[in-house]
Order: structure tokens, then sequence, then C-alpha cells
């Protein structure tokens, strides 16, 4: 009886939306069974259309780090909702939003908004062509940069739950000048340049990997990538549309001390509304028309109400700078979950930065795409499916990284290992 309404909306969603949902990795292929129907969300919590409550660790997939319907950016939306939804004309708020970005970002000296992290990318990767006037780019197995053709070889994410490394509809012609490097491989990444850097424009990566489970850079990865690409004339993307404003208030280059040429924002920016952005330095971003001859635009890109959630989000990160508070909530939390999975002998391991974090089934530390993707699916569909019973709720693959936000309380956190202990005890055998 419960499951009535979320059992009708799913035979219903799939006679107008293809598997019935918008996005593949929410169709809970990956884990099996029917994805849950989400009616609305408060804080830490979301509520089904089945009236039930779950405490949420997606947090829309690691963009709602104030929590669910906050009650400041709320009320700042309701606000321009009544002043209009749409102009497609310049606006004051845009510019205080582009300040804001270019003041907290290192390596934003110029910004260009858009509606999602995948046009960012896209935009960013045609800024780095236009400037260099090289065609090839570089990215790393496991990144997942947005759906654009040409980035979408070994892509983690969705691919990776579903086991299709690449996507039908994509021309060979499109990925050809796609190069796919290991992750964390400096050797690697310098044989490559080394012969091949005269037609490389850029290097593209996601500095904390978060689409392949989280995954960190080993220690002088980052750096060696920097210093790599100033050697061969490569410039350096950082995909920041998960970690920006979410490891540190100037995102993962804020955190690890390393300025990359170009940023693609998202998530956190438009504080759950959809909205990206790409910045770099000056030179290359004077590259972007209508001051040069790279071609980028968008009807909806700085549209007032998106970049009214997205700067009052900001403004709240700014004023409470909750990084610290979230960074130790979320070590008790790994902390716990692995404390209680050593003392029932269950082996697993907790990959965490900051307030992102992901469990996998494993012996030993998950360092890369390929380790991630070996990891016991069977025991993940097991924990989440009784996190589930237990009113808990996980990103739907053991691919994707789960978030804590700030409205996450000690009472969830104990809540959270409560519930581990218990699915640990019943799925172990």
């Amino acid at each position: 009886m419960v499951k009535k309404v979320k059992m009708e909306l799913f035979k219903k969603a799939k006679q107008f939306i293809p598997g019935g949902v918008n996005s593949p990795v929410r169709s809970f292929r990956s884990v099996g069974g029917e994805p849950i129907f989400v009616k609305e969300g408060k804080g830490s919590k979301i509520y089904d259309s089945d009236g039930r409550e779950f405490l949420d660790y997606c947090m829309s997939w690691g963009a709602l780090i104030l929590g669910h319907a906050y009650p400041e950016v709320i009320k700042k939306i309701k606000r321009a909702v009544e002043k209009g939804t749409s102009f497609g004309i310049p606006t004051e708020l845009e510019v205080e939003f582009a300040k804001e970005i270019t003041e907290a970002v290192p390596s934003c000296e110029l910004v260009r908004l858009t509606s999602s992290g995948t046009e960012a990318v896209m935009s960013a990767v045609r800024v780095a062509r236009g400037f260099t006037r090289k065609e090839k780019i570089v990215k790393f197995e496991g990144c997942y940069h947005g759906h654009a053709d040409y980035l979408l070889v070994k892509a983690g994410s969705g691919a990776s739950a579903l086991g299709i490394p690449d996507s039908l509809g994509v021309p060979e012609d499109f990925t050809k000048h796609t190069m796919v490097l290991p992750y964390n491989d400096l050797e690697a990444v310098a044989s490559a340049l080394k012969t091949q850097s005269k037609e490389v424009a850029a290097l593209i990566v996601e500095p904390v990997c978060g689409n392949m489970g989280v995954i960190l850079p080993e220690e002088g990865f980052l750096k060696g990538l920097r210093e790599l690409c100033d050697q061969y004339g490569v410039l350096l993307i950082f995909d920041e549309v998960i970690t920006g404003f979410r490891l540190s208030y100037g995102g993962a280059q804020g955190y690890f001390g390393i300025t990359p040429d170009l940023t693609c924002l998202g998530k956190i920016l438009g504080g759950g509304l959809p909205l990206g952005a790409f910045g770099g330095k000056k030179e290359i971003m004077e590259c972007v028309a209508p001051l040069g001859a790279v071609y980028q635009a968008g009807t909806l890109s700085g549209n007032p109400v998106a970049v009214t959630a997205g700067l009052a989000n900001l403004k709240v990160l700014k004023k409470k700078n909750p990084y610290r508070p979230l960074e130790e909530k979320t070590l008790v939390l790994c902390e716990g979950l692995k404390e209680t999975a050593d003392s029932l002998g269950v082996n697993i391991q907790i990959n965490r930065i900051a307030s992102m974090f992901t469990v996998f089934f494993s012996e030993e530390k998950v360092k890369n795409y390929k380790n991630a993707d070996s990891q016991s699916k069977k025991l993940f569909k097991k924990m989440y499916h009784s996190f589930l019973e237990r009113k808990i709720y996980f990103a739907p693959s053991p691919f994707e990284a789960n978030f804590v936000s700030m409205m996450h309380s000690d009472k969830d956190i104990k809540k959270t290992i409560l519930a581990f202990s218990e699915t640990l005890t019943k799925i172990k055998d």
C-alpha cells in the first residue's frame, strides 16, 4: 500500500519519458528496484510521493550544500520570480554574481555564465582550442565532464554504473581528437605531451573525481599536471562542477593551491537551480565573443531567478564559512561507518575529502577507474536497499559521490551509523 503511488508514477513516467527518468542514474538500474519520486525537501530530509521521510545524502548530486529549501535562498527566489522569470537582457545581478565568482575562484579573472555544467565544459574546451589554435584535448579515464559528444569516452558516472564505456550516436570522428589517460598517472601524461603537445590544446581534469566514486588526486598529481602543462604549452582546465564551492569557497584550486588556466562550475553555484559558468585568465577569456572569435551564447544564460539563487547561496557560504564544520561532520560519519564495518568483519574502504565521500566494498584503497570498477556491486545493492528500508537515501550507484550538507545534524549522523550497523549485520552473510 505504501509503495502504490510510487509504482503508479514510475509506470506512468515510462509511458512519456525514456526509462521513466530524465537522467539515467536516477533509474535505479545499477541498484535494482524502482526509484522513489520526491515531493518535497527540507533541511537534510526529502519526502516522497508516498509520504515517507528519507535522510538525504545525494543532495541533488552535491548541489545543495546548504540543504533543501534553505530559507534565505527560497525567500530571495520568491522575490525574483515576482519580478520576472527571464529577460535575455543584461541585469545588475549578473554583474554582482560574476564579481563574486571572480573574487572567490583564483583562476577566474573573467567569467561567462551558462545554464549547466555540461555547457560550461563545452564552452571552456572550445575556448581552449580557439586560444591555442590546436585541436586535441586530454581527459582521464572515469572522469565525467558532461554529455558533450567528444567527452563521452570512458566517462564514468552513469556510463560506469550501466556498464556502457561510450555512447551510441557519437561518431568516431567526434572523439578522434580526445586522448584518454589513466587518472593519477603523471608518467602517462608526460609521455603523451612529450610526443603530441603540439596538437594538444588542453588537459581537462576533475581535481577530485566524483563520478567514479570519490577518487582523490595522489600527492603531487595536480601540481605535476600544472607543471607539465606549463612545460608543453597546454592549457589546464579544472572541471569543478562538483568541487567548486564544495571543498572550500575557492573550490579545489583554493583547497590544493593549484591554479588552472580555465575553470568550469555548476551545481552549488546555482543554489539548486540550473546554472553553470566557465572562467579563466583574462587573455584567454577575451577570445570569447563579442570580444573574440570563439562563439558562445545562451538564451537563459544569466537567468535572473537562477542568478538570484546562486548569489544568495554564495553569500550564505561566504558569511557562515561552514567548511571546517562540514569536514568534521563528514569525518565523524565516515569513521563511524568504517569502525562499524571493521567490528563486523566486513571489508570496506571510504574515500573522503571535505564533505563528499563514497563507500566501496573493497579490501584495498580505491585509487583509479579500473580499481573502482572492480568493486562488489552485489554488496552495494544490498546495502542500498537496506538503507532505503531504514529511510536513508544514498546516491543510487556505487560510482557516485555522497554529500553532507549544513543541515545534517549530529542526530542524522548517528542514525546513519546505526542503520549501517543494522544493514551490515543483515547482509554480511
